[in-house]
């Protein structure tokens, strides 16, 4: 865990969520070049109220976000720790029945690939 890893799934989740960095940043009430630079993994130490807004912002759990960041141990290390970034990215967002059918077509897709030979 890490700032890398941090950005990096701040960059997917804003991306998937269709947010610009401009809008992403302006509802966390900071610059878009932060937010940039928190997404490349470049702030060493971003605050903790920093990230609850940017939490906010992406509709992530801020726990979750605090775990990425290293500030928080994981409660179950049995569980994923990285928050599931496909479902966040869904939350509120209305699909239509197409988009729905190829995102299922997609994920039977990747699963059959990951599935053991056999």
């Amino acid at each position: 865990m890490g700032m890398t890893e941090l950005g990096r799934e701040l960059h997917q989740v804003r991306q998937m969520k269709g947010l610009s960095l401009n809008s992403a940043a302006n509802t966390a009430d900071i610059s878009p070049a932060y937010l940039q630079k928190l997404e490349a993994g470049l702030v060493k130490a971003p605050s903790p109220p920093v990230l609850q807004r940017v939490a906010k912002a992406l509709e992530l759990p801020y726990s979750k976000v605090m775990e990425t960041a290293g500030y928080l141990t994981p409660q179950n290390s049995s569980k994923r720790t990285s928050p599931n970034l496909l479902a966040h990215a869904l939350l509120g967002a209305d699909l239509t029945e197409q988009e729905a059918a190829a995102l299922a077509e997609y994920l039977a897709f990747l699963r059959q690939r990951r599935a053991p030979a056999g």
